[in-house]
């Protein structure tokens, strides 16, 4: 059985300690959803193929390789920040278009995929990020060709900058210690690093037991 088939989508958290693992060996270990499960109006919003799709709409797919890029999971916290940091890379993001998106993603999305007043916080960070990062636009790559590259080398041909994240990840502990996935955020290069350390929604569980 796969990781990926055994884990709860909460707890799973590539973290940006794995240069030197490829974007496939990851990847295989998300619990991603089917895209049949995505409710229609993510996809009017975020998909590409919708006419009234804002700057950095993505495919399913390549979405799910920015989570892992950036070293995000997948909790709504984490959501926001990668979709934010999507559409900030575009460099074409208005702010009416911020607006809209914040109140679709408030007011519009259904449970579990709509986001908090804090997630929008999270949201504004990754829009400003994304900004500020030399990064390539993201929506446009294909990413979903790109399995097989170390993720050290392929965030060093994108223009992402993991020290930069680790930046922000330590700004989200100051705004938000609370939120679920603040706690595994990486933080450092060296050292303990809570991404490896901290499950998001509570104390570390009893894996032993869950294994036998």
């Amino acid at each position: 059985m796969r990781a990926a088939e055994s884990m709860h989508w909460r707890h799973w958290n590539p973290g940006l300690d794995n240069g030197e693992k490829t974007l496939g060996e990851v990847l295989e270990t998300l619990p991603a959803a089917p895209p049949e499960a995505i409710p229609l109006i993510i996809r009017i919003v975020e998909n590409p193929s919708s006419m009234i799709a804002l700057p950095g709409a993505i495919t399913l797919e390549r979405h799910d390789a920015v989570h892992v890029l950036l070293g995000r999971g997948l909790t709504t916290q984490d959501e926001a920040f990668v979709i934010g940091f999507t559409m900030g890379a575009t460099k074409k993001l208005r702010r009416w278009q911020e607006r809209v998106f914040e109140f679709a993603a408030t007011k519009l999305y259904p449970q579990p995929y709509a986001f908090t007043e804090d997630d929008l916080i999270s949201w504004r960070l990754g829009v400003a990020e994304g900004r500020k990062q030399n990064v390539v636009r993201l929506d446009n790559l294909p990413l979903e060709n790109a399995g097989h590259l170390r993720l050290k080398d392929l965030r060093q041909m994108l223009g992402i900058d993991t020290l930069q994240l680790r930046a922000v990840n330590r700004k989200m502990q100051v705004i938000r210690p609370d939120g679920p996935a603040t706690r595994r955020l990486d933080l450092d290069v060296d050292g303990i690093d809570a991404a490896a350390t901290v499950r998001p929604d509570g104390p570390p569980s009893d894996w032993k037991k869950e294994r036998s």
